[in-house]
C-alpha cells in the first residue's frame, strides 16, 4: 500500500516574512500584494510569531494609530509547526481539533519550509469524491451574520470577532448585498481608509449558490471567481447561510481520508505505469490544458507539451536542450530564483506565481508548480513544472477596479473615488487647520450639441473638455466626472480664497477655447459653482451640494462664469474684478491715476533735499483706492509690468518737464514692491528711461522694504549694486521692522536708512524705547556713513528729538504733505530749494 501524501507536497513554499519591528500596515500591504493569508514574523532567522487574516479582526479601525504599531505587539505566538513529512490527513484533523487556520511547515532542523492553510487542504483533489456526494446545505453555516451598510468598519470587525465569523453579508444601499471578509480587513489595514461605513468597502456583487447545489459545484465557483465565500440562498431567494473552504473541510475527515488513500493509490499506480511506459504518460501529459515542462537534472528541457507551445509561442524544437531561462521576464532578481532552487532542493517542490515572457515579448503571469522527480536512492533525475496562465485573472481584477472607481469614457475618477478622496482631504484639512474647495462644473448648452450632432460626437467633446480641465489644475488636485456633462474639482491645501477664484477663471477660459471635431469648429461655455471647507460646510455631501447650488446661481446669472456659495464672497469677488477692469482701463486712458510728491527736507536750514513719489488712484464710481491695494491688485491681475512702466514713465517725464520749465528738479525716490524689485530687467529699464528723457544721473532713486532684502540677501546685493550705478539714492524705507542682522547690512550697497513712522510717532509720547531705537539707528548710520531720514514727522517735538540724535532728513506732514506735481513745483521748486515759511 502506498504512503500517504505529505503536507510538504501541497504547502505554499513561497514563505512571506517580516521583522518584529515592521509596522502592521506595511506587513498587511505585503500580504495583500501577494494575496497571502498569513505572514511569519522572523527574528535572527527564527520564526517568533505569525499574523494572519483572522488576526485582522482584532485591529481597532477607529484608532488611526492602531495600524502603525509594530507587528510584534499583535502577532500570535508561539508559531505552531508541523514537520514537512506530516501526512495530509493528520494535518486536516489538527486543523479542526485545534481550530487553527495555518501551520508553519519545518524540516528536520526546524527551519521553515513553507506555510500550510486550510485552503491548501480544501484544494487538494482528494476531497473531490466527498464534494460530489454532498450538497451545500450539509456543510454551510446556517446562521450568516448580516450587517447594515451604514455600520462603521471598527464595529463590523468587532462583530465578526465576537461572532467568530470570517465573513459577513453587508446590506448595501438600494438593497444590494455585498460581503466583507477577513482578507478585505487585511487590505484595509494596509490602506487604512479610516473608520468608514462598510457599505463603501464591501465587495459586490455577492456570489450565491442554492442549498441543493453540490459542494463540488460550489468549490468550482469559488475557484473560478478567486473568492473564499458564497452566500447560500433558499427557494425564496433569501440568504440563509454562508459557505467557504473551511466549511467544506468540517466533518469530512473520515470520507476525506478514504478518498485520499484511494487517490494516492491511483496516482502511485499511474506513476508506476508512466515509468514503465513513458510514451503513454507523454500522451496523457500532452493532452493537459496546463503547460508542462520536463527537464533533466541539469535543468535542460527534455519535453514540453502542446499547452506549453500554445501559451509561450515556442515550439518544442525551439526549446529542447535549453533551460527555462529562455522564458525569463527580467522582473525577478537573482535572489528570487536562488530562494526558489533552495526550496526545491530542500523539499522537492516549489509553488508560487512568477512573471515570464512569451516568444512575442509579451509578459504574462503564471501559477507555477515545480516537482523534483527522484530515483530509488532519492537523487533528483528530472524536474517537472506545471503552469497555467493567470494573467487574465489579474487583468479582470484591474478592469473591475477601474469600473468601480473610474469613469469609462474619460478615465477620470468617478463619484465613488471622488467621495473617498474628498473625505480624506477634509480630514487632512481639519488636522492642518487649512482650507479646501469643491468646484461644480457644468457645460453650458451641451445637451443641444449632443442632440444635434449625435452621442458619438458628444462623447468626443466630453473627452476633450476633460483633458482641457485637467491641464489647468495642480498636480494634487482631483478632477472627477459625475455623469453627463457634469464634472467636479477638488482643490486641497488652499491658503487663501483667491487661489480657487484664479483656478475657476482658468477653467472657464479653458472650456471657452474653440473646439474642432470632424472639421467643425464651435465654442462651449461652462457654469461653475464653488464651495469652501470649512467656510461653507464641514461634510463631503454638504460641500458638493453647496457647490451645485452655486453653479445653478451662475447659470441663472447668465452662464459662462462662476459663483461662490456665500453671497458676501461673490460681492467681494465682483468688486475685485471691477477694480481689475478699471485699472486696465486707467493704464490706457490715464483717468484717475495721478502721482503725488512729498518733500524731504534737510533738518538744518530747511533746505529741500528731494521728494518721494506716491501713487494715487481715484475712480469716479469705486472711490479712492489705497496705494498698497493698487499694487496688490496689479500683482493679482498680472498688471504689475504696466504699473511699473506707468510710474517710471510719469516720474521721468515730470523731471524732464520741470527742467524744461526752468525749475531746478530735485531727486525723486520710487517705492519698489518685492515683485518689482526682483524683476531681472529693472536696472536696464530704468537706465533706458533716463537716457530717453535725457535726465542727469542721481535724479531717480529707489526705496526698498527691509523684509524684501531679507528674502534673498546675496541676490539682493547684486540688484542693489546695479541700481547704485545709476547715481540715485538707494534706501531701506522701513528700517527696524524686518529684523535684519547688522553683519548682513554692512554688505548691502545702500546709501540711506529711513526710520519707520511707527518709531517716529512714539517719540513725543514719553516712551523711552522709541528714542533709544532712533539713537541706535542714527549711530549705526553714522558709523556706516549712510544718510538717515525720519518718516512721518508731524510735530515740532518729534523734530527736536530727531535733531538731538543727529537725524539729517525729515519727511512728514510737519514739513509738507504729498501734493500733485504742479503744486509741488510751485510750492517748493520755485523757491530754489528753500523750504516755505509754512512748512
Amino acid at each position: 500500500m502506498s504512503q500517504e501524501l505529505p503536507i510538504e507536497r501541497i504547502m505554499q513554499s513561497g514563505l512571506l516574512t517580516c521583522e518584529p519591528e515592521t509596522p502592521l500596515w506595511m506587513a498587511a500591504e505585503r500580504m495583500a500584494a501577494r494575496q497571502c493569508s498569513s505572514i511569519v514574523v522572523v527574528k535572527a532567522g527564527q520564526p517568533v510569531g505569525i499574523w494572519t487574516e483572522h488576526d485582522a479582526l482584532a485591529v481597532n479601525f477607529a484608532d488611526p494609530e492602531a495600524v502603525r504599531q509594530p507587528i510584534a505587539q499583535v502577532m500570535s505566538q508561539p508559531v505552531v509547526c508541523l514537520h514537512g513529512s506530516t501526512p495530509l490527513s493528520e494535518a486536516a484533523l489538527r486543523f479542526n481539533a485545534e481550530r487553527r487556520r495555518h501551520f508553519l511547515v519545518v524540516d528536520d532542523a526546524d527551519a521553515p519550509l513553507g506555510i500550510l492553510s486550510q485552503t491548501d487542504v480544501a484544494l487538494n483533489q482528494g476531497l473531490e469524491p466527498y464534494l460530489r456526494l454532498r450538497e451545500v446545505q450539509a456543510a454551510m453555516r446556517h446562521r450568516a451574520l448580516v450587517l447594515d451598510g451604514g455600520q462603521r468598519l471598527a464595529q463590523a470587525a468587532r462583530s465578526m470577532r465576537l461572532s467568530e465569523c470570517d465573513a459577513v453579508v453587508v446590506k448595501c444601499e438600494g438593497g444590494e448585498l455585498g460581503i466583507l471578509t477577513e482578507r478585505d480587513l487585511v487590505r484595509f489595514v494596509a490602506r487604512h481608509p479610516g473608520n468608514t461605513p462598510i457599505d463603501s468597502l464591501a465587495s459586490r456583487p455577492l456570489l450565491t449558490v442554492r442549498q441543493d447545489d453540490t459542494l463540488i459545484a460550489a468549490r468550482d465557483l469559488l475557484l473560478n471567481h478567486r473568492v473564499r465565500h458564497l452566500a447560500v440562498l433558499d427557494e425564496a431567494g433569501e440568504v440563509v447561510g454562508l459557505l467557504g473552504f473551511r466549511d467544506m473541510l468540517a466533518g469530512a475527515e473520515h470520507l476525506y481520508m478514504q478518498d485520499l488513500r484511494h487517490a494516492l493509490e491511483q496516482r502511485d499506480r499511474a506513476l508506476a505505469q508512466s515509468r514503465e511506459n513513458r510514451q503513454l504518460a507523454e500522451r496523457v501529459i500532452d493532452s493537459s490544458l496546463e503547460g508542462i515542462i520536463v527537464t533533466d537534472a541539469a535543468n535542460r528541457i527534455e519535453f514540453v507539451n502542446r499547452a506549453f507551445s500554445h501559451m509561450t509561442g515556442y515550439s518544442a524544437e525551439e526549446v529542447i536542450g535549453k533551460t527555462p531561462a529562455i522564458l525569463s521576464s527580467g522582473r525577478h532578481d537573482a535572489a528570487f530564483y536562488r530562494q526558489m532552487w533552495d526550496t526545491l532542493q530542500r523539499s522537492g517542490n516549489w509553488r508560487g506565481e512568477i512573471w515570464n515572457r512569451r516568444k512575442s515579448g509579451e509578459l504574462y503571469l503564471e501559477l507555477l508548480t515545480i516537482t523534483a522527480i527522484t530515483d530509488r536512492s532519492g537523487t533528483a533525475t528530472h524536474y517537472a513544472a506545471l503552469f497555467s496562465d493567470i494573467t487574465h485573472l489579474r487583468d479582470s481584477e484591474e478592469r473591475i477596479r477601474k469600473l468601480a472607481y473610474y469613469d469609462a469614457l474619460t478615465g477620470l475618477p468617478n463619484r465613488r473615488l471622488l467621495e473617498d478622496r474628498l473625505e480624506l482631504a477634509i480630514r487632512h484639512a481639519h488636522r492642518n487647520q487649512s482650507r479646501l474647495a469643491v468646484i461644480f462644473v457644468d457645460l453650458d448648452h451641451f445637451k443641444e450639441v449632443n442632440d444635434a450632432l449625435g452621442h458619438a460626437f458628444g462623447d468626443e467633446l466630453l473627452v476633450m473638455m476633460a483633458e482641457r480641465l485637467q491641464t489647468r489644475l495642480r498636480e494634487d488636485d482631483t478632477l472627477a466626472r459625475l455623469g453627463g456633462d457634469e464634472f467636479l474639482v477638488l482643490l486641497p491645501d488652499l491658503e487663501e480664497v483667491d487661489e480657487v477664484v484664479r483656478v475657476a477663471r482658468r477653467l472657464v477660459e479653458a472650456v471657452r477655447e474653440p473646439c474642432v471635431i470632424e472639421g467643425q469648429e464651435f465654442r462651449l461655455g461652462c457654469s461653475l459653482g464653488i464651495s469652501l471647507y470649512p467656510d461653507d460646510a464641514s461634510t463631503a455631501e454638504s460641500l458638493v451640494h453647496n457647490a451645485d447650488v452655486a453653479m445653478y446661481q451662475a447659470k441663472q446669472e447668465g452662464r459662462n462664469g462662476y459663483r461662490l456659495y456665500r453671497n458676501e464672497m461673490n460681492l467681494q469677488d465682483d468688486r475685485q474684478r471691477a477694480l481689475e477692469t478699471a485699472l486696465r482701463e486707467a493704464f490706457i486712458s490715464g483717468e484717475g491715476l495721478q502721482l503725488h510728491y512729498q518733500p524731504v527736507f534737510e533738518r538744518d536750514g530747511n533746505r529741500l533735499h528731494g521728494a518721494e513719489v506716491l501713487l494715487r488712484w481715484h475712480h469716479p464710481l469705486l472711490g479712492s483706492v489705497p496705494p498698497v491695494s493698487v499694487v496688490t491688485l496689479a500683482e493679482r491681475a498680472g498688471l504689475l509690468p504696466q504699473l511699473d512702466e506707468f510710474i517710471l514713465e510719469q516720474v521721468c517725464t515730470q523731471l524732464a518737464g520741470w527742467s524744461a520749465s526752468g525749475a531746478t528738479p530735485v531727486p525723486v525716490s520710487i517705492n519698489l514692491s518685492s515683485r518689482q524689485f526682483w524683476q531681472h530687467d529693472l536696472p536696464v529699464r530704468v537706465a533706458t528711461k533716463l537716457n530717453e528723457h535725457k535726465l542727469q544721473p542721481g535724479l531717480v532713486g529707489f526705496e526698498i522694504a527691509e523684509r524684501t532684502l531679507l528674502e534673498k540677501p546675496h541676490q539682493a546685493a547684486v540688484v542693489l549694486k546695479r541700481l547704485r550705478r545709476l547715481g540715485g539714492e538707494v534706501a531701506i524705507n522701513d528700517f527696524g521692522t524686518g529684523y535684519a542682522s547688522f553683519g548682513y547690512l554692512q554688505e548691502l550697497p545702500i546709501s540711506m536708512l529711513k526710520i519707520d513712522r511707527r518709531f517716529v510717532q512714539r517719540l513725543d509720547s514719553g516712551q523711552r524705547g522709541s528714542a533709544a531705537i532712533v539713537a541706535a539707528v542714527a549711530g549705526l548710520a553714522g558709523e556706516m556713513e549712510w544718510r538717515i531720514a525720519a518718516v512721518g514727522v508731524e510735530t515740532e517735538a518729534q523734530r527736536d528729538i530727531l535733531a538731538r540724535h543727529g537725524v539729517e532728513l525729515v519727511q512728514g506732514y510737519l514739513t509738507g504733505q504729498p501734493v500733485p506735481a504742479d503744486l509741488f513745483a510751485s510750492r517748493y521748486l520755485s523757491r530754489s530749494g528753500v523750504a516755505p515759511q509754512d512748512a
